[in-house]
């Protein structure tokens, strides 16, 4: 474990750091979670590279660098209520509940589901709860929320999501348009979204997060 821990202090100090994250209860959670239990066992050993890294052929996990400036970006705190859409195995969700009150997550395979939510019990994180469904529905019973994150590439955010924005809260997506990619932070006031521009990053689009295709002769 001290090999593990030795890596987080790196990717903490390589990574994080110096994207100009310096927010001490960001830095803290990305200390204390331990990123290699969150990924399937045979991707332990690149749990800490400096890139997304792909859990299976169509889903990754986030690159640290672009995590933790989401999560800078969002500017979350102790009182907010968090969700957390395409939640992998955990890692994004056992974050957020390091700073926020209540982490909602969705994935929409049960069987990830169910192991994301195991793992998050055994390391003893009880401010959150994994809930099995379309990515694109959320969790709209447990909203509003203050915080929604989408782990994962975007061309539109479904309405429905934006639906479950508190008024005042905010939401962050990495959008991808051709090959290149960018992150934006929605602000919620008085039932619109306004996007502005984060700081670039890439992700894959997740199903059900592209543009309708237009239909060509």
């Amino acid at each position: 474990m001290t090999v593990y821990k030795n890596r987080r202090i790196m990717m903490v100090d390589t990574q994080v750091r110096p994207s100009d994250v310096t927010k001490f209860p960001i830095i803290d959670a990305m200390l204390e979670v331990p990123r290699e239990t969150y990924v399937p066992d045979r991707l332990r050993e690149a749990a800490y590279i400096g890139e997304n890294l792909a859990i299976d052929s169509s889903r990754v996990m986030l690159e640290p660098r672009t995590l933790a400036k989401m999560l800078d970006a969002l500017d979350i705190q102790p009182s907010h209520v968090a969700l957390d859409i395409a939640c992998g195995l955990g890692y994004s969700t056992a974050v957020l509940a390091h700073l926020c009150d209540f982490v909602v997550a969705v994935e929409d395979e049960a069987d990830r589901a169910a192991e994301a939510q195991g793992i998050l019990s055994e390391q003893g994180i009880d401010n959150a709860a994994v809930m099995t469904g379309p990515l694109t529905d959320g969790a709209a019973k447990s909203g509003p929320y203050d915080i929604v994150m989408i782990q994962g590439g975007v061309e539109i955010v479904p309405a429905a999501l934006l639906d479950q924005v508190r008024d005042g809260g905010r939401i962050a997506a990495v959008f991808v348009e051709g090959t290149l990619g960018v992150v934006r932070i929605g602000y919620k006031l008085e039932g619109s979204v306004n996007w502005r521009f984060a700081f670039n990053a890439s992700a894959p689009v997740l199903a059900g997060f592209e543009k309708p295709r237009a239909f060509a002769l």
